[in-house]
């Protein structure tokens, strides 16, 4: 696994990002900061669509209007919520308007939501082995006709398909999804609160699962990452945890100075990691200068 993530290092730099979380922050605040973040130096601006907070492609829209050159990826929109032609709909207008900028991310969404939402369905799985396909399809300009359990389109056709087809990406953690996304997607988001060992075999399972399905090309992978520029990272994010902090909350996020978080994500680009997405934690309520060090790591990491 060192040779291989050795190699990938040597191959191409590792984009580093940032989140925009909708905890604490409200949608009017994304404006300001996709500024602060494409100032601050950062490659890339992500938001996620937890239910039921900010909307994925309008809050991407508007992040988009007032940059640039920042890219901005939605990690994840949960499929089950949208009719896989709106959602290739908006990805592709994005696509039209901001070429080369969006990167457009789906997922399974949380189960319990999807229910709230009256949208959960029977299999997630079969759910994303018919929908992103049917996107990928759709945005490169090709009718597509599908009966599947969860995706039904009749010769569908977009009018104004991107000229810059963009990757489509898959959120993915278990063994099964992960090998899907690979022989799905175009690249892979993996969510926050793993060690560098669990996202190197994640990665590996991904695109293990792009080769056995006969894919040419690279599979990307996102590595979302806990970050905190504080002494005391480490502690803040024990207390926020989700369920009951691991034993080992030190080796599943980064924290301290701009020079360690740095190291950090060096880490992750040599077990074959692509694109870097730095979390802040959710007591963080000084985002700017949250972007402004992590805007440090990426013209570190150069």
């Amino acid at each position: 696994m060192a040779r291989a993530g050795e190699a990938w290092q040597s191959r191409r730099v590792t984009r580093v990002g940032a989140v925009f979380s909708p905890y604490p922050n409200p949608p009017e605040a994304l404006p300001q900061a996709a500024v602060r973040a494409e100032r601050a130096g950062l490659d890339e601006l992500w938001l996620w669509e937890d239910c039921f907070r900010s909307s994925a492609f309008a809050a991407a829209s508007a992040a988009l209007a007032v940059t640039s050159t920042l890219r901005v990826g939605i990690g994840i929109a949960p499929m089950p919520l949208r009719n896989v032609a709106a959602t290739a709909m908006e990805i592709a207008t994005l696509a039209r308007m901001f070429p080369g900028r969006p990167l457009p991310g789906l997922g399974h969404g949380v189960q319990s939501w999807m229910a709230q939402a009256g949208a959960r369905v029977a299999s997630p799985l079969t759910l994303m082995r018919e929908y992103i396909p049917a996107v990928r399809a759709l945005l490169a300009g090709e009718e597509v006709t599908v009966t599947g359990r969860h995706v039904t389109l009749d010769a569908v056709r977009l009018d104004w398909p991107p000229a810059r087809v963009p990757r489509v990406y898959a959120a993915a953690e278990g063994p099964k999804t992960l090998r899907l996304s690979g022989e799905v997607a175009d690249g892979t988001v993996l969510d926050s609160g793993h060690t560098i060992e669990e996202v190197a075999h994640a990665a590996a399972e991904a695109r293990a699962g792009r080769e056995d399905a006969g894919r040419d090309g690279g599979h990307e992978v996102v590595a979302y990452v806990k970050t905190g520029f504080a002494p005391d990272a480490v502690a803040r994010f024990a207390a926020e945890w989700s369920g009951a902090a691991p034993h080992d909350v030190a080796r599943r996020v980064l924290g301290g100075t701009v020079g360690e978080v740095t190291d950090g994500v060096r880490r992750l680009a040599a077990v074959g990691v692509d694109r870097v997405v730095l979390v802040p934690p959710t007591s963080e309520h000084d985002l700017t200068v949250f972007l402004d060090h992590a805007g440090e790591v990426a013209r570190r990491v150069e």
